[in-house]
């Protein structure tokens, strides 16, 4: 029997607990293999005889939580061994995300936000350039850009290879509408500043305008998209994030429908806010996910061009 079977670890932190449970199932399943051909964790896995920390996440980080080796796996639960890879990963995952309390950051960020407001009497583009600005420099200054990219990383992160798994199709397709609806509102942002800053049009833009049709778009793929996960969450610390994600685009909608009231000024200050909460809290919630999955796919296709001795 492989040491450490049965128990739990008894001391030590809630993350080396979690490492050595997943050091003990990758054990056993690099001496079975039969999942290897389900998904990247199990070639990636096969790379390896002993199992580090970085290891660990790395792998954890390649699992997109399909559950399809547990429901394969001929030592799950009730069995003596209790390999659960989809659970031990999550737990591991769940710790390779820096934390903060996310709540009280949005809160702060909202707050501040509406105070600047409030204190101007107005929204400035200044401002908004200021504030965002920071809130740019923070999150690459909290290493959110992967490097060293690949070009099969990337289409795999595009596609969402992993994200769809048979007996979980709606899964995969509420990320895919919340995925490609939050791509199309950065693009949407995008444009707008190079008409700002290089054709000189401002805002507001008229209603069939590239970046209005794009946020337009992105704003509709959001709000179902997280509609939708927040009914199937596995994760209740997947709640913040998602709310933000829902209401970043529903104040957005706000914002165009009633642009030319005076609401206008209020709606586009509790939108930035919201917006900003975002941001703020990208590096230490749920969000960060994206930038570790896309660092790890990076790895594994930098790894998948090796020979096995030197992986």
């Amino acid at each position: 029997m492989l040491p450490g079977i049965k128990g739990g670890a008894k001391s030590g932190t809630a993350r080396q607990a979690a490492l050595r449970e997943g050091g003990r199932v990758m054990t056993i399943c690099n001496a079975c293999r039969y999942c290897e051909g389900y998904c990247a964790v199990f070639p990636a896995m096969e790379h390896r005889i002993t199992f580090q920390p970085d290891d660990l996440e790395y792998l954890a980080n390649l699992c997109h939580n399909c559950a399809e080796c547990y429901d394969a796996c001929q030592y799950a639960p009730p069995h003596e061994f209790a390999v659960d890879v989809p659970r031990a990963f999550a737990e591991i995952r769940r710790h390779s995300y820096l934390r903060l309390p996310v709540g009280l950051a949005a809160a702060i960020s909202v707050a501040t936000f509406l105070a600047v407001a409030a204190v101007e009497g107005m929204i400035g583009h200044s401002t908004m350039v200021a504030v965002f600005g920071t809130a740019a420099v923070f999150v690459l200054a909290a290493g959110m850009i992967p490097l060293r990219l690949r070009k099969r990383a990337v289409l795999d992160a595009l596609t969402l290879r992993y994200m769809n798994p048979e007996h979980d199709k709606r899964r995969g397709f509420y990320h895919h509408w919340a995925f490609y609806g939050f791509l199309l509102c950065f693009a949407a942002t995008s444009v707008a500043a190079f008409y700002h800053y290089f054709l000189h049009y401002r805002a507001p833009y008229p209603i069939l305008s590239a970046p209005v049709i794009l946020g337009t778009m992105g704003g509709a793929g959001l709000l179902a998209g997280t509609a939708g996960m927040y009914v199937l969450r596995r994760d209740y610390s997947d709640t913040g994030f998602i709310a933000l994600l829902f209401f970043t685009s529903l104040t957005g909608f706000l914002v165009l429908a009633l642009r030319e009231t005076p609401a206008l000024r209020w709606l586009l200050a509790i939108h930035l806010g919201v917006a900003l909460a975002l941001f703020a809290t990208m590096p230490y919630g749920k969000f960060v996910h994206g930038f570790h999955r896309l660092r790890a796919l990076a790895r594994y296709h930098r790894e998948r061009a090796l020979p096995t001795s030197e992986s």
